[in-house]
């Protein structure tokens, strides 16, 4: 086995997008052999992370995600980048798999040799954000991608997870559709380092500005400290992507020239670290407590046991 994984790590290392896809599929993968040798795969090639630019993207469905991965990774492309996209689709309930095919809706992207892209089912992971996909990021980034771009659901309140694992996170706003005032959620504001307005072309360039001008306001007050860039765009059009591009480049430049970047990095290990104890302490309970767990879910459930008292016999199933 160790054979097949020093393999495998080389012909990531050599940026094949077929070695890159079958690696994200292992550490995907839930069985506990496969999870050890996910983990010895990502040691192997850990050396040759970290240098990619990491962009997370959210927003509510119908916001123009897609077309806007599609329209900017394409031109970063031709620019001489490797662009690699995460796409974190809504799980399907019944077979746990992507159901949107972000795929199918970046055709530009998906063309171009230079672009990798990973529909990954959400299965209910916290904002929209598969468990797997800081793993995911690091094996793009050994794989010679030099922008990784995650792309999360947009659904419910804790979207900005996604926020836990990039360098920049973007917000994308509708125009004169009341999403504006999501984005005066303070949560949001803490955590957004740019937020845009898509698709302020045509009739709706008019709402798109006012939007904008009223977000910016809002930002002042709310995240005066370090507020986000605000702007507005048309990912069908492509008019303001150049913007949008030099906003990412000047907002990591800064996290460069503080120091923030290599913090923000760090700390950010540290969330993964805890995430996948969480993680293993949940396979563990499956395992060895599962019968018992389902008993004291049925009694908290029925208003039987205490939830406090319910947590506390599982717990005592630990070593």
């Amino acid at each position: 086995m160790a054979r097949d994984l020093n393999d495998l790590a080389a012909r990531v290392a050599a940026g094949e997008r077929a070695a890159l896809a079958r690696a994200i599929t292992l550490v995907e993968s839930r069985r506990a052999e496969h999870r050890a040798e996910a983990s010895a795969l990502i040691q192997r090639l850990l050396d040759r992370t970290g240098k990619a630019i990491r962009i997370g993207i959210t927003g509510v469905p119908g916001v123009g995600k897609s077309t806007l991965i599609d329209a900017l990774g394409t031109r970063l492309v031709h620019d001489g980048h490797r662009v690699a996209v995460l796409a974190i689709d809504p799980s399907s309930t019944r077979t746990g798999g992507a159901i949107l095919g972000d795929k199918t809706r970046m055709t530009r992207l998906a063309a171009e040799k230079d672009a990798f892209i990973r529909p990954s089912p959400s299965a209910g992971s916290l904002g929209g954000v598969t468990a797997k996909t800081r793993e995911a990021m690091l094996l793009a980034e050994a794989a010679g991608f030099t922008i990784i771009i995650v792309e999360t659901v947009g659904v419910g309140q804790s979207e900005v997870a996604v926020a836990e694992m990039v360098d920049t996170f973007l917000a994308l706003m509708l125009p004169g559709a009341g999403d504006e005032l999501q984005g005066i959620k303070k949560g949001l504001l803490e955590r957004a380092d740019i937020i845009a307005v898509n698709k302020a072309d045509g009739a709706a360039l008019h709402p798109a500005r006012q939007a904008a001008a009223e977000l910016l306001s809002a930002v002042k007050i709310l995240a005066a400290e370090d507020p986000p860039t605000v702007l507005t765009l048309s990912a069908a059009t492509g008019d303001k992507l150049d913007a949008l591009w030099q906003a990412i480049l000047d907002h990591r430049a800064r996290l460069e020239a503080d120091g923030r970047l290599d913090k923000r990095r760090r700390d950010q290990g540290v969330v993964w670290m805890k995430d996948m104890i969480r993680e293993g302490l949940d396979a563990y309970l499956a395992r060895h407590a599962g019968t018992e767990l389902d008993e004291a879910v049925a009694a908290v459930r029925d208003g039987r046991l205490a939830p406090s008292a319910a947590a506390e016999t599982i717990l005592r199933r630990l070593p």
